[in-house]
């Protein structure tokens, strides 16, 4: 039951840092777009993306539920039912017009694109990661072994 708590914890964590980024882009994009007001339902489907969200990236990244996943599946594990999540959205509260498909096409390949570079980011931070603590621990080794010679 703890750890149940502690990963609600983290969940809720994780979703108002979410919807925070999402109310403050917006905000900005429309302040520059010469927009006075966002729509109280436009904040309740950012509300319903970045709860649900939060959701699909604790259950494929997080350390609790699937520890052991190749990375590449946990990105699917993550993507296709976010994706889902945000087609729906978008769907449901009219981010789109219904009868144009143009809209959805472009829709679809901007969220295409924003996933592949934020995981080509990640991808580029955690290898940026890995060699600084690949020189720590290098410089650990050289020390220690330096301490037993002496």
């Amino acid at each position: 039951m703890k750890h149940f708590l502690e990963g609600i914890v983290e969940w809720k964590t994780w979703a108002a840092f979410c919807f925070s980024g999402m109310i403050i882009i917006y905000t900005v994009i429309a302040a520059l777009l010469g927009q006075g007001e966002i729509p109280i339902s436009w904040v309740f489907s950012f509300l319903v993306l970045a709860s649900g969200g939060s959701f699909f990236q604790y259950l494929a990244f997080g350390p609790r539920l699937i520890k052991t996943m190749h990375y590449t599946l946990r990105l699917v594990v993550f993507a296709v039912p976010f994706f889902v999540l945000l087609a729906a959205t978008a769907y449901f509260f009219q981010w789109l017009p219904d009868a144009d498909s143009g809209p959805w096409l472009i829709f679809v390949l901007i969220a295409l694109v924003v996933f592949v570079v934020m995981t080509l980011a990640f991808e580029v931070a955690y290898k940026l990661t890995g060699k600084k603590y690949d020189g720590l621990l290098g410089q650990y080794h050289k020390r220690r072994e330096e301490r037993e010679e002496k």
